[in-house]
Protein backbone atom coordinates (compact mmCIF):
# COMPACT_ATOMS: atom_id res chain seq x y z
CA UNK A 1 0.00 0.00 0.00
CA UNK A 2 1.00 3.22 -0.91
CA UNK A 3 1.43 5.61 2.34
CA UNK A 4 0.07 8.78 2.03
CA UNK A 5 1.57 11.50 4.49
CA UNK A 6 -0.47 15.12 5.35
CA UNK A 7 1.79 17.49 7.68
CA UNK A 8 0.14 18.14 11.00
CA UNK A 9 0.03 21.71 10.45
CA UNK A 10 -1.71 21.38 6.95
CA UNK A 11 -4.73 19.08 8.50
CA UNK A 12 -5.03 21.02 11.89
CA UNK A 13 -5.68 24.29 10.03
CA UNK A 14 -8.35 22.59 7.60
CA UNK A 15 -10.00 21.39 10.50
CA UNK A 16 -10.55 24.63 12.17
CA UNK A 17 -11.56 25.76 8.92
CA UNK A 18 -14.52 23.01 8.76
CA UNK A 19 -15.73 19.93 7.41
CA UNK A 20 -15.47 21.16 3.88
CA UNK A 21 -11.37 21.62 4.49
CA UNK A 22 -10.95 18.81 6.56
CA UNK A 23 -12.28 16.18 3.55
CA UNK A 24 -10.59 18.21 1.23
CA UNK A 25 -7.23 18.04 3.01
CA UNK A 26 -7.38 14.48 3.17
CA UNK A 27 -8.63 13.90 -0.51
CA UNK A 28 -5.75 16.39 -1.77
CA UNK A 29 -3.30 14.21 -0.21
CA UNK A 30 -4.62 10.70 -1.29
CA UNK A 31 -4.74 12.54 -4.70
CA UNK A 32 -0.89 14.10 -4.37
CA UNK A 33 0.46 10.64 -3.68
CA UNK A 34 -0.89 9.12 -6.96
CA UNK A 35 -0.33 12.23 -8.67
CA UNK A 36 -3.61 13.23 -8.96
CA UNK A 37 -4.22 10.22 -11.42
CA UNK A 38 -7.06 8.10 -10.13
CA UNK A 39 -6.16 4.56 -12.80
CA UNK A 40 -5.99 1.03 -12.30
CA UNK A 41 -2.54 0.88 -11.05
CA UNK A 42 -3.28 3.92 -8.73
CA UNK A 43 -6.06 2.55 -6.99
CA UNK A 44 -4.76 -1.10 -6.47
CA UNK A 45 -2.13 1.47 -4.84
CA UNK A 46 -4.82 2.39 -2.17
CA UNK A 47 -7.06 0.83 0.72
CA UNK A 48 -10.81 0.48 0.22
CA UNK A 49 -11.31 3.74 2.79
CA UNK A 50 -9.18 5.53 0.11
CA UNK A 51 -11.19 4.44 -2.66
CA UNK A 52 -14.18 5.08 -1.10
CA UNK A 53 -13.49 8.54 -0.09
CA UNK A 54 -12.08 9.85 -3.72
CA UNK A 55 -15.46 8.05 -4.63
CA UNK A 56 -17.80 10.07 -2.18
CA UNK A 57 -15.33 13.10 -3.33
CA UNK A 58 -16.36 12.59 -7.21
CA UNK A 59 -19.78 11.98 -7.10
CA UNK A 60 -20.04 15.09 -4.58
CA UNK A 61 -18.29 17.37 -7.13
CA UNK A 62 -20.13 15.77 -10.01
CA UNK A 63 -23.47 16.07 -8.53
CA UNK A 64 -23.78 19.39 -7.06
CA UNK A 65 -22.55 20.76 -10.57
CA UNK A 66 -24.51 19.02 -13.34
CA UNK A 67 -26.62 16.23 -11.10
CA UNK A 68 -26.51 12.12 -11.49
CA UNK A 69 -26.93 13.10 -15.46
CA UNK A 70 -23.60 14.77 -15.37
CA UNK A 71 -21.83 12.49 -12.77
CA UNK A 72 -22.70 9.28 -15.61
CA UNK A 73 -22.16 11.42 -18.75
CA UNK A 74 -18.39 11.76 -17.37
CA UNK A 75 -17.87 8.18 -16.59
CA UNK A 76 -18.06 8.05 -12.51
CA UNK A 77 -21.41 6.14 -12.79
CA UNK A 78 -20.01 2.95 -12.63
CA UNK A 79 -17.36 3.74 -10.34
CA UNK A 80 -20.37 4.74 -8.14
CA UNK A 81 -23.14 1.86 -8.65
CA UNK A 82 -20.80 -1.33 -10.00
CA UNK A 83 -18.48 -0.89 -7.25
CA UNK A 84 -19.37 -1.43 -3.44
CA UNK A 85 -19.19 2.68 -2.60
CA UNK A 86 -23.10 2.47 -1.80
CA UNK A 87 -22.19 -0.11 1.07
CA UNK A 88 -19.04 1.74 2.17
CA UNK A 89 -21.37 4.51 2.71
CA UNK A 90 -23.86 2.43 4.90
CA UNK A 91 -20.69 0.93 6.62
CA UNK A 92 -19.59 4.53 7.26
CA UNK A 93 -22.50 5.71 9.06
CA UNK A 94 -23.97 7.76 5.61
CA UNK A 95 -27.02 5.55 5.59
CA UNK A 96 -28.86 8.20 3.47
CA UNK A 97 -26.76 8.84 1.01
CA UNK A 98 -26.54 4.46 0.77
CA UNK A 99 -30.10 4.48 0.16
CA UNK A 100 -30.37 7.01 -2.56
CA UNK A 101 -27.49 5.54 -4.36
CA UNK A 102 -29.53 2.07 -3.86
CA UNK A 103 -32.71 3.74 -5.25
CA UNK A 104 -31.66 5.19 -7.84
CA UNK A 105 -29.18 2.28 -9.06
CA UNK A 106 -32.09 0.88 -11.27
CA UNK A 107 -32.07 4.67 -13.55
CA UNK A 108 -28.62 4.36 -14.06
CA UNK A 109 -29.07 0.86 -15.15
CA UNK A 110 -31.88 2.15 -17.44
CA UNK A 111 -30.40 4.98 -18.96
CA UNK A 112 -26.43 4.96 -18.24
CA UNK A 113 -25.70 3.44 -21.81
CA UNK A 114 -27.84 6.23 -23.68
CA UNK A 115 -26.34 9.10 -21.34
CA UNK A 116 -22.67 7.85 -21.49
CA UNK A 117 -22.70 8.11 -25.07
CA UNK A 118 -20.82 11.14 -27.29
CA UNK A 119 -23.16 13.74 -27.45
CA UNK A 120 -23.08 17.38 -28.63
CA UNK A 121 -23.69 19.81 -25.44
CA UNK A 122 -26.92 20.88 -26.96
CA UNK A 123 -27.48 16.66 -26.38
CA UNK A 124 -26.23 16.76 -23.63
CA UNK A 125 -28.60 19.40 -21.81
CA UNK A 126 -31.58 17.22 -23.23
CA UNK A 127 -30.54 14.20 -21.10
CA UNK A 128 -32.11 15.94 -18.01
CA UNK A 129 -35.62 15.77 -19.47
CA UNK A 130 -35.28 12.52 -21.30
CA UNK A 131 -34.01 11.32 -17.84
CA UNK A 132 -35.90 13.36 -15.16
CA UNK A 133 -36.23 10.05 -12.48
CA UNK A 134 -33.01 11.74 -11.47
CA UNK A 135 -34.05 14.93 -11.24
CA UNK A 136 -35.56 13.67 -7.34
CA UNK A 137 -32.29 12.44 -6.42
CA UNK A 138 -30.11 15.42 -7.42
CA UNK A 139 -32.47 17.64 -5.25
CA UNK A 140 -32.75 14.99 -1.79
CA UNK A 141 -28.43 15.27 -2.66
CA UNK A 142 -27.81 18.74 -2.45
CA UNK A 143 -30.29 19.35 0.53
CA UNK A 144 -28.33 16.45 2.37
CA UNK A 145 -25.04 16.87 1.17
CA UNK A 146 -23.89 19.37 4.20
CA UNK A 147 -24.85 16.66 6.87
CA UNK A 148 -23.72 13.75 4.57
CA UNK A 149 -20.47 15.30 4.30
CA UNK A 150 -20.27 15.81 7.83
CA UNK A 151 -20.61 12.55 8.62
CA UNK A 152 -17.89 11.72 6.29
CA UNK A 153 -15.39 13.75 8.12
CA UNK A 154 -16.09 12.05 10.98
CA UNK A 155 -15.53 9.10 9.88
CA UNK A 156 -12.60 10.20 8.56
CA UNK A 157 -11.53 11.96 11.91
CA UNK A 158 -12.39 8.25 13.81
CA UNK A 159 -10.46 6.38 11.20
CA UNK A 160 -7.67 9.22 10.06
CA UNK A 161 -4.98 5.95 10.21
CA UNK A 162 -7.26 4.65 7.68
CA UNK A 163 -6.23 7.52 4.89
CA UNK A 164 -3.16 8.91 5.94
CA UNK A 165 -0.15 8.95 8.17
CA UNK A 166 0.54 12.45 9.78
CA UNK A 167 3.56 14.02 9.79
CA UNK A 168 5.40 17.31 10.92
Amino acid sequence: MLEVKIHDAVLAAAAEEGMDAFVEAIVDAILDAIDGELTATTMSQLNADQITLLAYKILRDEVMEGGFVQLIHNGYGAFIYKNPFGKAMREWGVVGLAQLISRSHKFFTKYHEQIEREMTDEEFMAMFEKCPEFDDFDDEFVVSEEEWTNMVACYLDDHLDNFVTIVE
